[in-house]
């Protein structure tokens, strides 16, 4: 039985530095924006191959917007609180509602790395999936994936559980190995109502 509703996710979360909204039309531009700044980096990422232009921004920030008001999904774009720069998105998606799981993907800016407010954003959206329900909070990359092999062990609250060997195809269509790291609620499992008869 479920104890997720993600409906009840608030549609904007503060971090120190980052504001975190749920997806609208008008983060398109910043979306695309970023997202093309940081192609050079997406070497794993199936929107490497895409245009990525405003058309497609627009229709990603729409799917989004619909999954996560269906409570399908949760995602959240953020932006710096001083300058309101699009930092990044974050979305926690593949969820399996009856053991509370969920796995968690982010795209940043590469033009804002080296400053920490990725892992800020990330660890916002962890903690807000726990207040929510979430038992574990999954993230998967590629074995190959240097730079994102880095960042979820630089998260400091995933902890590395192994290599998933030839679990997914790669942007080429090839097999490849995929490291996973799970988090689980530090609170502990929530208690869940028997069925009623």
């Amino acid at each position: 039985m479920s104890t997720l509703d993600l409906r009840a996710a608030p549609q904007t979360l503060h971090a120190p530095r980052l504001r975190l909204e749920a997806p609208a039309l008008h983060h398109a531009a910043a979306f695309s924006a970023g997202v093309q700044a940081s192609r050079a980096t997406l070497d794993f990422v199936a929107w490497r191959l895409r245009p990525c232009d405003l058309a497609w921004a627009q229709g990603f920030c729409q799917r989004d917007a619909d999954s996560r008001a269906a409570g399908l999904d949760l995602a959240f774009h953020a932006f710096t609180r001083d300058s309101g720069d699009w930092v990044g998105r974050i979305d926690v998606h593949s969820i399996d509602f009856d053991a509370a799981r969920g796995e968690i993907g982010y795209v940043g800016d590469v033009r804002l790395s080296g400053r920490g407010l990725m892992r800020e954003a990330v660890r916002a959206v962890i903690g807000l999936c726990f207040d929510l329900g979430f038992e574990r909070i999954e993230a998967m990359s590629d074995a190959r994936n240097t730079r994102a092999l880095h960042f979820a062990d630089s998260l400091g609250l995933l902890q590395r559980e192994g290599v998933l060997r030839r679990h997914e195809r790669d942007v080429d269509g090839q097999l490849c190995d995929m490291v996973l790291w799970a988090a689980l609620n530090p609170r502990g499992p929530l208690p869940v109502a028997p069925p009623t008869a």
